[in-house]
């Protein structure tokens, strides 16, 4: 899931500049030989041996989600081994959320894990912070990984994070006891389905990583600015055969419904168990779960169409991409880029998906029938050919929650819709940092 994303340390001027990691001038290597770098002035190691691989006691720590701990420990166990002899590794996991990686580096950089999970979003305040040590074996890296990866992780054609899933997108879940294949199509008839049975869609609505869904294919407007800092947005247009205050009023149709159910991605999993959610708006990091409550009517699909001014309009999303950064302050900087390597290597995407049905990022490994199999990982390929990179300012996220909640609660005050679309346009579009 996507939090609210904290981009006051950018500006213009550091977005502008040549972004190569704390300043340093990274150029590509292979193999094991050092680079010749220029000196980060605060004292990152970018100097000609930086990336020795030193023998003796190496100590690394790694940054990720507690849920992946028991898929991660054989990875480090399969490193150890593959690289023993050559120094005495100790290898520690510490939790933290993909989503706050960001925050907990910039953070404190010097104190921060040598190598740390986080979603493609992050990147460019990575980059400008000077958090991140460019990929060594860029070309390795880049052929071995889908495109779309390799991009979501570079600036400027430098690929700056290591690749290890394709998957970190939203597309519909649904139990196929009560719908069939034509029923989850469209919007409209999922709503009845579930009205009729007493049933639930779960969707977080008030999040503007989902509401970008209702907006995305629509014909209207929306993105970062060059500055990397503000955004552009018409949703309020009054011109096109779609208009702003066409979606604000399907949006409080499709709220209004007895079925729809407003509420944090958390709680998707706790109402598929008690029964009241029969289908939902999320992502494959639920799948495991899924595939335990639903069993064999575990289904997973593209996102619906859903009906707008007389329309039936695609529903969008955002894609995503995870990925393994390494420090570029790490003690051991050779090291910590030879176990990112490893971490998203082709065997170890693979045995990521076939414990925590996790979609690789690899070619070789997405392309595999056992991949093809899993209905989330088909599920959120297919949502992807609607879908784009998330690439937002800060000042997008407060506006969508104040939106949503008023369209949730049915507009309680009557505000013309106008004046609704209005704010959300110029909400998002602000020029400071909400």
């Amino acid at each position: 899931m996507k939090r609210k994303i904290l981009v006051t340390i950018l500006s213009a001027s550091l977005l502008s500049m040549s972004l190569t990691g704390c300043g340093g001038k990274a150029q590509k290597q292979s193999g094991d030989e050092p680079v010749a770098q220029e000196t980060d002035e605060n004292g990152a190691k970018e100097d000609a041996d930086a990336y020795t691989l030193e023998s003796g006691n190496v100590e690394l720590t790694i940054w990720a989600e507690e849920a992946n701990f028991e898929n991660l420990t054989k990875m480090i166990d399969s490193f150890k081994q593959e690289y023993a002899g050559q120094a005495s590794f100790t290898i520690n996991l510490v939790h933290g959320e993909d989503g706050d990686t960001r925050n907990n580096v910039l953070g404190d950089i010097h104190s921060a894990a040598d190598v740390f999970s986080m979603p493609d979003d992050q990147l460019y305040s990575m980059i400008a912070g000077g958090a991140l040590s460019p990929v060594v074996n860029q070309d390795e890296v880049k052929n071995a990984n889908l495109e779309e990866a390799v991009y979501a992780a570079s600036y400027n054609d430098v690929l700056y994070a290591y690749p290890y899933s394709a998957d970190n997108g939203y597309f519909l879940y649904y139990d196929k006891n009560y719908f069939t294949q034509e029923d989850v199509q469209t919007l409209d008839r999922i709503l009845e389905v579930a009205a009729e049975n007493d049933k639930k869609l779960s969707m977080q609505f008030d999040s503007g990583w989902y509401l970008y869904s209702f907006f995305g294919n629509t014909g209207l407007d929306f993105g970062i600015n060059d500055d990397g800092v503000t955004n552009h947005c018409n949703w309020n247009s009054t011109e096109g055969s779609i208009k702003g205050v066409d979606i604000a009023q399907a949006l409080l149709n499709i709220t209004q419904s007895p079925a729809f159910l407003m509420q944090p991605d958390t709680e998707f999993i706790p109402g598929v168990n008690s029964g009241e959610v029969i289908v939902g708006i999320s992502g494959v990091w639920h799948a495991v779960e899924i595939q335990k409550a639903w069993g064999a009517d575990y289904g997973a699909c593209k996102l619906p169409t859903y009906t707008v001014n007389g329309q039936q309009v695609q529903m969008a999303s955002f894609t995503g991409y995870k990925m393994m950064g390494v420090n570029a302050y790490s003690k051991h900087l050779g090291w910590a880029h030879k176990l990112a390597d490893w971490l998203t290597n082709e065997q170890n995407q693979t045995l990521r998906f076939e414990e925590r049905s996790q979609g690789p990022s690899n070619k070789n490994a997405a392309a595999s029938d056992e991949v093809a199999a899993v209905p989330a990982i088909t599920a959120v390929i297919d949502q992807s050919q609607y879908g784009v990179l998330q690439r937002v300012g800060n000042s997008y996220w407060d506006p969508c929650t104040k939106f949503a909640d008023i369209i949730a609660a049915g507009n309680p005050d009557n505000v013309p819709l106008q004046d609704l679309m209005d704010n959300l346009a110029n909400g998002i579009a602000a020029s400071a940092v909400q």
